[in-house]
């Protein structure tokens, strides 16, 4: 990388390590204010997201996904099902695995959120001019290379 890319790639790096964590503290703070329960813990949102998205999911598989260790994973499953949100199944082929699949009020619950998330930054980027707003979209992409470049790490 040469010095002008460096200089330019640290400087990035360091508005973004300056304005995300405001951007998230912002969205957690509304979410805490809007849901008629308390809000889940992010470890929790991220497995019923991915359950969601990846029905029949596996500990093992989820664990590998989330990169958490899968003893962790089962605690949140153990949580998640006590609360109505997750249900295990037991897999035809192999009776000592179990298939996840989030409930319908999960899948309420997750669409709150989503739905809440949403609408709070459509807000704050109305209020943007239209070059910023133009800028962020066409960022979109940059962001979501940079946010899988950071997960395969």
């Amino acid at each position: 990388m040469s010095g002008t890319s460096a200089s330019s790639a640290d400087r990035v790096a360091e508005g973004l390590a300056e304005c995300l964590p405001v951007l998230h503290r912002s969205v957690k703070r509304h979410l805490d204010g809007h849901l008629p329960y308390p809000k889940p813990p992010e470890r929790q949102l991220a497995l019923l997201h991915h359950v969601a998205e990846h029905d029949g999911a596996t500990v093992q598989s989820a664990a590998d996904a989330l990169r958490m260790m899968p003893n962790n994973v089962s605690a949140l499953v153990t949580r998640l099902t006590a609360a109505g949100l997750l249900e295990r199944h037991q897999d035809e082929a192999d009776k000592r695995v179990a298939r996840l699949r989030v409930t319908a009020e999960a899948r309420r619950r997750i669409a709150e959120v989503d739905g809440l998330v949403t609408r709070r930054i459509s807000a704050a980027l109305r209020t943007l001019t239209d070059g910023d707003l133009d800028a962020l979209g066409s960022a979109l992409g940059a962001l979501v290379a940079l946010a899988d470049a950071l997960r395969d790490d």
